[in-house]
């Protein structure tokens, strides 16, 4: 900002030529002899014709007019041309404005709304180097509407008109709107083809409005069809014939002998997909109405399979000797799919915060259709090995981890009772099935053995609205081997040591998503996440007690109990073009109960990363006030820090550099606590009311490379609040402490 202003300090003046004012806008006062309804948002209206925009200020500084004359120069240099390439603005003169255009403009716009016979002036005021002005417009009393019927129609749609005008928005003594008008004639057109009127077009209706009446600034509002309509246009279509090509080629053809299924033609060389189970996905029904949400819906409902990577529905009109009443359509609907059999692999270079770093590989085999019915098939093998650089080279400073997943999805509820898809009415939920194991050999101390078995649903309720419900959830993990280094590590931490003796974890879990993100042109954007996990209650019905003060088990091994809800919070402000103000709340709590005085190591919350607050290394923030290197041992760097209580609050702002470079802005602040107080952090890490003065906080700059979506993130951020350090010494931009993120996609 400092540079910015010296470079501004020689002022614009003087580029100015001599016969030129530079134009700084224009106001616009409204003057009326009568009360306006919503005359802001009438002004408002209005100042959207002011031609033309002056140029615009950051600060009060024409930053992008003082770039244009700097790159007049003859030899502007490198800084001024990128300047000028990123923000310059071309000057906008008192010879670029036509004032007498603009009072025509407002002139038509007031007509436009109801307020004829209107007047509008203008008076330009002039200083030595600038020139504004000033629009005045003189507003009467406006015309409203006395009625609003239908002219004479022909018999094959009159009926069915009044039916749609009888719900009109319109009502007695409203204003006269022209833009009302458009979008009554937009409702009217999209009801008429959701009634089969297939070949009917907006622009074939007219309004008429005749103000030949005795009371002052009244008109009745006549609704018409135009001359010369085409009579296809004016009667309802009815679905004949449905023809699906599941594994659509364009060498097929009527040669194929369809499979009748649902009073649908299925045609396909050999059975692709089969019908029974590709039905329920389309909506369209034959010897119904036309109705073009109905190809929308399948179109959609169809797409979310996973096994197609086109959808296309087409109509034909048959030509039938039947009334003329009633025209029927043909429908084909051809889906192209994607390859059954797909082979991924991702080679990953993973670096950790206990400065672990090694490769990673894993593969993913997909089969997209297993059984003909459209389910997917995943299986993913993986390995990766992690060694620790420089620092501390004691007992655990290597890993090698091996993991297998297999999942397995139904693009249909798979339940003991029959669900009517006609229930579901956006999309059908899909059913998955997961079932994946992992190996964990951390040399010197311990090797773990985990497997995890989910059955599930997941459904999009609406365009924003996704749930996702695991009634059963079982996860066993097991500490094969562990050495007398890592088993001293467990003396010194009960928690550590209850949190990993329940090996067993069987529950239900429950996601809510709200996204508003997905409409990229919202200027206001929301999301919202919602998850809640409860473990070891309807297991707990086969405990087996194993003596007072004990534990109870199951099949030999104990079981986790437990509760835990978080939220996430997102807002996106787009107040310009790629220019984003993104807000972020998270607060999380699980609770331990029954069988459990810990919730499961697995299932505790951590803070610190480049997810959550960026100025402090994954894992390695809290809980509370703990400070590893004062209040530590020697086997407190062997683990990360968690806790059972998060909150966290970031802001963002992001901007465009050049082309697909973009930066940012940040601040995050957060931490983790513990409702029951571990006598291992000395009592530091319990949560108390003072809880916002144990926020770790930090600040940073981003640099992203966003190629279509695809973002690549660094983030420098530096801690400026340490609730590890004394009271009293805590706010501190710590330079030396900062820390570099690197990472997949936008933060939130």
């Amino acid at each position: 900002m400092f540079l910015i202003g010296s470079l501004y300090s020689c002022g614009i003046t003087k580029y100015i030529p001599e016969d030129e004012r530079l134009y700084t806008g224009a106001t616009l006062t409204i003057e009326s002899d009568s009360v306006i309804k919503n005359e802001s948002g009438l002004k408002t209206d209005l100042e959207t014709v002011l031609r033309p925009e002056p140029n615009s200020k950051f600060l009060g500084m024409h930053l992008g007019l003082y770039y244009y004359y700097k790159n007049q120069k003859e030899k502007p240099g490198f800084i001024n041309r990128w300047f000028y390439k990123q923000f310059g603005q071309d000057p906008v003169y008192q010879s670029d404005v036509e004032t007498y255009a603009v009072e025509e403009l407002l002139l038509n716009r007031l007509e436009n709304r109801g307020f004829f016979y209107s007047s509008a002036s203008s008076d330009v005021e002039e200083s030595d180097k600038e020139a504004s002005v000033k629009y005045v417009v003189k507003v009467p009393k406006p015309y409203r509407m006395a009625s609003y019927q239908l002219d004479s129609l022909p018999a094959s749609i009159e009926e069915t008109m009044k039916q749609i005008i009888a719900k009109s928005p319109f009502k007695e003594d409203m204003r006269f709107d022209l833009n009302n008008m458009k979008l009554e004639r937009n409702r009217i057109d999209k009801e008429l083809k959701k009634r089969g009127y297939y070949n009917f077009n907006n622009n074939f209706l007219i309004f008429e409005a005749d103000t030949n009446r005795y009371d002052n600034r009244k008109f009745d509002l006549f609704l018409k069809l135009k001359n010369e309509v085409p009579k296809k246009s004016l009667i309802p279509y009815k679905i004949s014939k449905i023809n699906v090509y599941p594994n659509y080629e364009v060498s097929d053809s009527a040669k194929i002998t369809p499979t009748r299924y649902n009073e649908k033609n299925y045609i396909q060389k050999e059975e692709f997909f089969k019908p029974k189970y590709l039905d329920p996905f389309i909506v369209i029904q034959d010897n119904q109405y036309y109705n073009p949400e109905d190809s929308r819906n399948t179109a959609r409902r169809l797409s979310t399979i996973g096994s197609y990577k086109y959808v296309n529905i087409q109509y034909k009109e048959i030509d039938t000797i039947a009334s003329d009443s009633l025209g029927h359509l043909e429908a084909d609907i051809f889906l192209s799919p994607l390859n059954k059999r797909a082979l991924r692999a991702e080679l990953q270079l993973v670096t950790k915060s206990n400065n672990f770093a090694g490769p990673a590989l894993e593969l993913t085999m997909s089969n997209r259709n297993l059984f003909g019915g459209g389910e997917i098939f995943n299986i993913s093998p993986k390995i990766g090995y992690e060694k620790q650089l420089g620092g501390d080279k004691s007992a655990g400073n290597s890993s090698l981890e091996l993991g297998l997943t297999n999942e397995l999805i139904f693009p249909r509820v798979l339940f003991p009772v029959k669900i009517d898809n006609n229930f579901f009415k956006y999309s059908i939920p899909k059913t998955k099935i997961s079932l994946s194991f992992d190996y964990l050999d951390r040399t010197d101390l311990y090797t773990l053995l985990s497997g995890t078995t989910l059955f599930g649903y997941v459904w999009d309720a609406n365009r924003f609205v996704t749930h996702e419900i695991n009634p059963i959830s079982f996860n066993y993990t097991e500490l094969l081997k562990t050495t007398p280094e890592f088993e001293d590590i467990l003396d010194n931490d009960p928690f550590l040591r209850q949190s990993f003796e329940q090996q067993f974890i069987a529950g239900f879990t429950y996601a809510f998503t709200y996204n508003e993100m997905v409409d990229v042109r919202k200027k206001h954007q929301f999301y919202l996440n919602f998850t809640f996990d409860i473990a070891g209650n309807t297991i707990g019905l086969f405990g087996k007690d194993q003596g007072p003060e004990k534990p109870k088990t199951v099949f030999g091994f104990e079981y986790a109990q437990y509760a835990k809800a978080d939220i996430d919070l997102h807002y996106h402000f787009n107040f310009a073009k790629e220019q984003v103000i993104a807000a972020r709340l998270f607060g999380g709590y699980g609770m331990a109960y029954g069988n459990s005085e810990v919730i499961p190591f697995v299932k505790q919350y951590y803070s610190g990363g480049p997810y959550s607050v960026r100025a402090f290394n994954i894992r390695s923030l809290g809980p509370g006030t703990y400070n590893v290197e004062i209040d530590g041992t020697s086997s407190s760097d062997y683990f990360d820090k968690t806790g059972n209580i998060r909150l966290e609050a970031n802001l963002e702002y992001r901007f465009p550099i050049v082309s697909f470079l973009k930066g940012a802005l940040f601040v995050d602040a957060g931490n983790i606590w513990n409702s029951v107080e571990n006598p291992t952090y000395n009592g530091k890490d319990k949560f108390t009311s003072d809880f916002i003065s144990e926020l770790g906080m930090g600040a940073g700059v981003g640099l992203r490379v966003d190629i279509q979506s695809f973002v690549i993130r660094f983030d420098l951020a530096a801690p400026f609040h340490n609730p590890s350090l004394p009271k009293g010494e805590r706010y501190k931009f710590d330079v030396d402490a900062s820390v570099l993120n690197f990472a997949i996609g936008y933060p939130f």
